[in-house]
């Protein structure tokens, strides 16, 4: 296989719409038209309940993290080929040509597909995010910053720097895909997840 055709995969398999089909086919509705609009787990769990959100996200974190290890078995040793497949990965989730390029912000497919680059890093930045989900109540927030943390580690630990330059990449998407959630954290607006669905609008999808 040529070692550009693994991006490629990477952003096709990313671009799968998982919470738009799991919420068309158990509703038959566009998920695009309820809540917040994204097509991410949490939005889903608006919808679908906390059983379909969790399915969700882990489809998610397994539809970019399985092209980044078929790569590795493929016997691609290229750090380059293999953090631009991740990329691409969470590209394609974020925006998927089937939905016209709007998609979710990626979190999911983020950690999904930098566990299979450094393992050790990712899971000290999932720690980090249900440390953080428990202590402030807010998705968006616990996922920015342990992106971020995640980031800290592999560099920490060594990583080879294409794989820290991709997570940084990844985290400052991440930011960009979170501007709204931003904006209502500064405000003081943003929903936290103990709150029920009719008090706000909005908050973070993956």
């Amino acid at each position: 296989m040529m070692l550009w055709l693994w991006p490629v995969a990477g952003y096709i398999a990313g671009s799968i719409p998982t919470g738009y089909l799991a919420v068309r086919l158990l509703k038959g509705i566009d998920i695009r038209t309820v809540g917040s609009g994204n097509t991410g787990a949490t939005n889903v769990g608006r919808v679908l309940g906390r059983f379909w959100a969790v399915f969700v996200a882990v489809f998610d974190m397994a539809k970019g993290g399985l092209v980044v290890a078929a790569a590795f078995a493929a016997g691609v040793s290229s750090p380059w080929v293999l953090a631009l497949t991740a990329v691409a990965g969470v590209v394609g989730h974020n925006y998927p040509v089937w939905l016209r390029f709007a998609g979710g912000k990626g979190v999911a497919t983020t950690y999904g597909v930098l566990f299979f680059l450094d393992p050790l890093a990712t899971l000290i930045g999932g720690a980090a995010w249900f440390l953080l989900l428990k202590g402030t109540r807010t998705v968006s927030l616990s996922s920015m910053v342990s992106l971020f943390i995640t980031l800290l580690a592999l560099w920490i630990l060594g990583a080879p720097p294409p794989y820290v330059g991709a997570a940084f990449f990844l985290v400052l998407l991440s930011i960009w895909r979170h501007r709204e959630n931003i904006r209502r954290l500064l405000a003081g607006s943003e929903r936290k997840i103990a709150e029920p669905e009719g008090n706000r609008r909005g908050s973070k999808d993956n």
